[in-house]
């Protein structure tokens, strides 16, 4: 465990708050996915769907390991050789796609052979953001021109959109808002932000009419729309009031510390109970206590995006770490906005818990490049941590060297000083025998015996 451990690169807080979200997610899916048991098959055994989980939770890890392995520059070429291939993808999706659980979308597609469902539109969000994160990068030092980016950047941000936005409207509004986001960070001039947003509104509406005079164009988007709006501010009962009401209940009855795992009511009567309201499940059974537990991690994980945004080295990676970390959290922040009535239903899952393997998927991908980055960031500081190492150990050698030739030119010096003091002391006993003949030159013939 501890080898696994060890061989697990990059950021080991956000690979930690990631588990952690991960690991909590059992539980509620486990207790939530009963309901899913009784409907389907009149068991109530969600052994099934808790295995099911499991493997999407494995899968996803394995999708984070291997994509944090790839340096994260190389997602500069790939998003612009992806993007066209997305395009393809959804507007395939849009003509194609498939319905799950009733929704009144075309969003999914399945994937041949494999009979494996995925959410185009969350693949298309990662490969975009990575695409305007490297424009961005690239322009750094240029002087943009508006007409330029329309070409360069907006087209390809706005061909994505229109392709999203007839099946959904809420991952559509949530992208275009990460990339403005995203262009405001990257330092793209405001008053073309501005221009942009206007631009826009006014897509927006042109398409609301467009609708409008042609309903059976988009089997009744803006109805739906319309309607979940219409609930959100008037009393007037309807299908996602009844959702509501049932998710309020479930946050009425959990209080502070909460039922306990697994002993939820409104899983049975609650629609998309494991998945778009699993938050309501959460707070029931886990209380007050567990909603704080599970707002705080994932605002610690934004937290810690901002601090792998700070430490990149390249300003694509502080892009990369923001467009793909920001919408996690804002997309949980939004999951429970809606499941306490603050925002209308707009069927973004709660990510790394609501189950569901596309969307796990996609998030461990976007957490993957995020940790290469964190990755990148870490050999860097390594390579410069061994650099001044080696500088020290040859800085010690050299030093040890000198003070050894200094000692060796003091020994030296020693011995010289030693040998002059010989003489000296040589000189002063042969001074001691006076043979001097100054006085009488026969006194020292005579004195000698």
């Amino acid at each position: 465990m501890k080898e696994l451990i060890n061989s697990l690169k990059g950021d080991k807080v956000i690979w930690a708050f990631v588990a952690l979200l991960a690991l909590f997610s059992f539980m509620p899916v486990f207790s939530a996915s009963s309901n899913l048991a009784y409907m389907r098959h009149g068991s109530g055994n969600a052994i099934t769907y808790l295995l099911k989980h499991a493997v999407h939770i494995f899968i996803g890890f394995l999708i984070i390991y291997q994509i944090h392995k790839v340096p994260y520059h190389y997602f500069r070429g790939i998003s612009r050789i992806v993007l066209p291939i997305i395009w393809v993808l959804l507007f395939y999706t849009l003509v194609k796609g498939t319905v799950i659980d009733g929704a009144n979308a075309s969003r999914w597609m399945v994937i041949p052979l494999i009979g494996i469902s995925f959410q185009t539109s969350t693949l298309a969000a990662i490969v975009l953001y990575v695409y305007v994160a490297r424009y961005l990068s690239k322009t750094r030092e240029e002087k943009v021109s508006f007409q330029s980016s329309l070409l360069e950047l907006w087209l390809p941000v706005f061909i994505t959109l229109a392709f999203i936005l007839p099946a959904n409207f809420s991952t559509a509004a949530l992208i275009f808002a990460m990339v403005i986001m995203l262009t405001f960070i990257g330092g793209y001039p405001i008053k073309y932000i501005a221009v942009i947003i206007g631009t826009g509104i006014a897509a927006l509406t042109l398409f609301v009419l467009i609708v409008i005079a042609f309903p059976d164009a988009f089997k009744n988007r803006v109805d739906t729309w319309k309607n979940r709006i219409e609930n959100f501010t008037s009393d007037k009962p309807g299908e996602d009031d009844y959702q509501i009401e049932k998710a309020k209940i479930a946050i009425a009855t959990g209080g502070i510390y909460g039922l306990g795992p697994g002993k939820s009511v409104q899983k049975n009567f609650l629609p998309q109970s494991s998945s778009d309201f699993i938050f309501a499940i959460i707070v029931e059974e886990y209380g007050l206590f567990g909603a704080l537990t599970i707002l705080g991690l994932y605002l610690l994980l934004l937290f810690r995006f901002v601090i792998a945004a700070h430490k990149a080295n390249s300003l694509f990676g502080k892009l990369v770490v923001v467009g793909l970390g920001f919408p996690i959290v804002f997309q949980a922040i939004i999951n429970m906005a809606v499941a306490v009535e603050l925002l209308p239903v707009t069927g973004q899952t709660l990510p790394l818990i609501s189950s569901g393997g596309s969307s796990i998927w996609m998030t461990c991908i976007g957490i993957g490049i995020i940790l290469s980055v964190t990755k990148k960031d870490e050999e860097i500081a390594q390579e410069l941590e061994e650099k001044q190492f080696r500088e020290d150990a040859l800085q010690k050698l050299i030093d040890k060297q000198l003070q050894e030739d200094e000692e060796e030119e003091d020994e030296n010096q020693e011995k010289v000083n030693q040998m002059k003091a010989s003489i000296k002391n040589k000189i002063m006993e042969d001074d001691q025998d006076d043979y001097s003949i100054t006085e009488n030159p026969m006194k020292a013939v005579l004195r000698k015996k």
